[in-house]
């Protein structure tokens, strides 16, 4: 059975630092691309970053450029987000999917999907 597990949110202050986990069971993520989402109480699922499995490219939304660095250990089958500089708005339910082809920006385009870990900015 597919399965993805995020881990590593929490509660932490404006300017503080998170690194979440995306882990999988049941299949290998070499050959996917991981996608991960947050979406905020009364908002839309928003793409944050996306890495490629066949030449690790990144790419990353606006809000996180320059913030947030996506990267995988295919050994430990896990695709990590490390969110520095975080500030309120980034408080949300982040979420991190998977689909077979390439990266996308749109939520509906991946299969696979955790069920999510909070991210709480405040002071």
């Amino acid at each position: 059975q597919v399965q993805l597990v995020e881990s590593g949110g929490g509660l932490v202050q404006p300017g503080g630092s998170l690194r979440l986990s995306c882990a999988a069971s049941g299949f290998s993520l070499d050959y996917y691309y991981i996608g991960w989402f947050r979406q905020a109480p009364g908002k839309e699922r928003e793409a944050i970053s996306c890495i490629s499995y066949s030449d690790g490219g990144t790419f990353y939304a606006d809000s996180a450029k320059g913030r947030f660095t996506i990267s995988r250990d295919n050994a430990k089958n896990t695709v990590y987000l490390q969110m520095n500089g975080l500030n309120p708005e980034d408080t949300a339910l982040y979420y991190c999917a998977a689909r077979t082809e390439m990266c996308s920006w749109y939520a509906g385009h991946f299969d696979s999907w955790g069920q999510g870990t909070q991210v709480t900015v405040s002071s």
